[in-house]
């Protein structure tokens, strides 16, 4: 079965950087894309960025464009968010996230929380 777990939440100060890992299994990783979400209190779901199967590509939302950098490691069957710069507003839940055939699947979540 599809298993998604993240990890590498925690408190920082803003300014400051997180990476988050998200270790996959249940599916070929390689052959799908890989998503980043997070959800602040009071707030839908949004997307963070996401890392396409093939080619390199990313995409990001607006609000961390040149500040968060997605990746993946195809051999290692994991995608890694780092979060540089981190502001209050960054503070959320952080999910990871695959769509496979049809299917939206989701981690657990790791807590991310940006504070002085």
């Amino acid at each position: 079965q599809v298993q998604l777990v993240e990890s590498g939440g925690g408190l920082v100060e803003p300014g400051e950087s997180l990476t988050l890992s998200c270790a996959a299994s249940g599916f070929t990783f390689s052959r799908y894309a890989m998503s980043w979400h997070r959800q602040a209190p009071g707030k839908e779901r949004e997307l963070v960025a996401r890392a396409f199967s093939a080619g390199g590509k990313t995409m990001y939302a607006d609000s961390v464009k040149g500040r968060f950098t997605i990746s993946r490691d195809n051999a290692k069957n994991t995608v890694y968010l780092q979060m540089n710069s981190l502001k209050p507003e960054d503070t959320a839940v952080y999910y990871c996230n695959a769509y496979i055939f049809s299917n939206v699947y989701w981690g657990q979540g790791t807590q991310v929380t940006v504070s002085s």
